[in-house]
């Protein structure tokens, strides 16, 4: 009895040694750039803290969990103004945190994640949607939670076929990031059995957004660029410099669906969405931000939680394990789309469901039904594995 009494204080002691230990810390970095982008709607403004906040809810998630393996997640954010050096930025996080979450240009995710390849620190794309980014550019220290343009134009397409609207009539914008959103919808076209009947370019003639008779040009304007068009089922409109796709709903000279940049919208989170128990995580981020949960915010917050759950299944603040075990065959992490998401281990991005949204509701989720893969469905949207370009260096 006494022996049993003994062995008995010593595991005592000994667990209560180990809780009262210091807790692994485990710093995330978020590096964003200030300011965002102007749209033609005033109520898809970006909020200041768009994209951050959703990593500030995934760490007191992580938290959470973190409490009852001894772990805590911090979160250091560094917003660079026009002209700083993103480079030198990201080397001050790097120096306290072993992860970065990075919304950032191409250009300089690329410089970024070179500068940092020899420290070991993995950066997390939450924001770049550039296709080369996980084929001609791809780097093996940068994860990608954000979506291609590829998965989100496959993502319509498939849902456009599947409701035999298989004529499109294709509205390109002339800046560059829409003639890369306008390739991706023909490859789209290509490769689901659609078919453009014409393409139309909208010339920026830049000057003011809004003036005090914007209806009334726009009401004129807008029927007169679509009509004498060809049959068409469906305009699919590539605009992601926001210049003209907000317009087009309701004002095309043919009463027709419109698509892509505007109407019915590819995007991998919405404030719409609620099933899967998106529910409960749209009230949470509600109550701590005052407003509705972007894409962004989700894509932030995924990548928070990815290392969330590495962490908390290996036991380890290592950044090697870490990396090593997201990298792995076994790594999955839920995030309310109906399916645990993983990473395609030949470009580091993450497969995901695309919602098809209206501003209102989500219409559909892509995959859509009958569009079949060997592998995983996820994998129907976007580059495959045989297609990919991708050397991992």
């Amino acid at each position: 009895m006494i022996r049993w009494l003994i062995g008995l204080l010593a595991l005592s002691l000994a667990a209560t040694q180990t809780l009262a230990a210091d807790p692994i810390e485990i710093g995330v970095g978020y590096l964003g750039v200030a300011g965002s982008k102007a749209t033609l709607s005033l109520v898809e403004q970006p909020a200041e803290n768009d994209g951050v906040a959703g990593a500030r809810l995934a760490i007191e998630d992580n938290n959470t969990t973190g409490k009852f393996l001894n772990q805590r997640f911090t979160l250091e954010e560094r917003r660079l103004k026009e002209g700083e050096d993103p480079v030198q930025a990201a080397t001050a996080l790097a120096e306290r945190s072993g992860f970065i979450i990075a919304d950032l240009p191409p250009d300089a995710l690329l410089k970024v994640a070179d500068a940092l390849r020899e420290r070991g620190t993995l950066i997390f794309n939450a924001g770049a949607i550039d296709e080369r980014l996980r084929e001609t550019d791809c780097r093996a220290n940068v994860i990608h939670t954000a979506p291609t343009r590829s998965m989100l134009a496959d993502a319509l397409g498939q849902y456009l076929v599947w409701k035999q609207w298989k004529r499109w009539l294709l509205v390109v914008g002339s800046h560059d990031e829409d003639k890369l959103y306008a390739d991706a919808l023909k490859r789209a076209a290509t490769r689901f059995g659609a078919k453009i009947v014409q393409e139309r370019t909208f010339e920026d003639a830049g000057g003011a957004r809004r003036t005090d008779s914007g209806v009334t040009l726009i009401q004129r304007q807008m029927p007169v660029f679509t009509q004498q068009a060809p049959a068409y089922d469906v305009l699919v409109a590539a605009d992601e410099s926001e210049v003209f796709g907000a317009y087009l709903p309701y004002r095309t000279w043919d009463p027709r669906p419109v698509a892509g940049s505007a109407g019915l919208v590819p995007r991998s989170w919405d404030a719409a969405q609620d099933q899967w128990g998106a529910i409960q995580m749209q009230n949470r981020f509600m109550k701590l931000n005052s407003r509705r949960m972007t894409a962004l915010d989700m894509q932030a917050w995924t990548a928070v939680r990815m290392i969330g759950e590495a962490t908390s299944r290996t036991n380890s603040g290592d950044v090697k394990k870490v990396t090593d075990f997201i990298k792995g065959p076994d790594f999955s992490v839920a995030a309310f789309k109906g399916t645990r998401l993983t990473l395609r281990d030949w470009n580091l991005q993450l497969r995901q469901p695309i919602l098809l949204v209206d501003g209102r509701m989500v219409v559909s989720v892509s995959p859509q039904e009958g569009f079949l893969h060997q592998v995983s469905e996820l994998d129907t949207l976007g580059y495959d594995r045989p297609e990919s370009k991708c050397k991992l260096k």
